[in-house]
């Protein structure tokens, strides 16, 4: 492994640890290491290694401060990958992204198995989309389940991720 993919399993193992038990990771935690993924390249490869953890950066941030805007993810998922782009540039965040987001599926799927009354819910969302005002149910219905979904921390799909990626 390279010192930057080094970087970066650092700070996804420290993530995974404040998330699984808090559901949280620290602002401290992503500015450090946005900060020390910036100065590594910068200082092994001048301006362009920084301008390539810049890019980086944002190829991790923009998508998933998207994601968060609709209530997808956690800020603090926002900033890890900002700073997991720091380590890794745009091609590898990239790939975490997209290997982070299937697992994330594949897990969400589980928990809807797992959970008949959210299964239940899901389902009546699913007939309130398809024939909306068919089943006499309101908007409100729609709304309550919406906001009533389960949560799970995004690292459980961010860790196995990363050892996809660097398997």
């Amino acid at each position: 492994m390279s010192a930057a993919a080094l970087g970066a399993a650092a700070l996804i193992a420290a993530a995974f640890v404040t998330d699984i038990r808090t559901m949280r990771i620290p602002n401290l935690l992503t500015g450090a290491g946005f900060l020390l993924g910036l100065g590594y390249h910068g200082a092994t490869a001048g301006w362009n290694g920084a301008g390539s953890a810049l890019a980086g950066a944002a190829a991790g941030f923009v998508p998933l401060l998207l994601l968060h805007l609709m209530k997808g993810i956690g800020a603090g998922d926002v900033k890890l990958f900002g700073a997991l782009g720091a380590w890794l540039g745009v091609y590898e965040t990239a790939q975490l992204l997209m290997y982070s987001i299937l697992y994330a599926g594949a897990i969400g799927c589980i928990v809807i198995a797992a959970s008949r009354p959210f299964a239940r819910r899901l389902w009546t969302g699913i007939a309130l989309f398809i024939a909306p005002g068919r089943l006499g149910m309101k908007k409100e219905v729609w709304n309550g389940w919406a906001a009533q979904g389960l949560k799970f921390p995004f690292m459980l799909a961010v860790a196995p991720a990363a050892v996809t990626l660097w398997w």
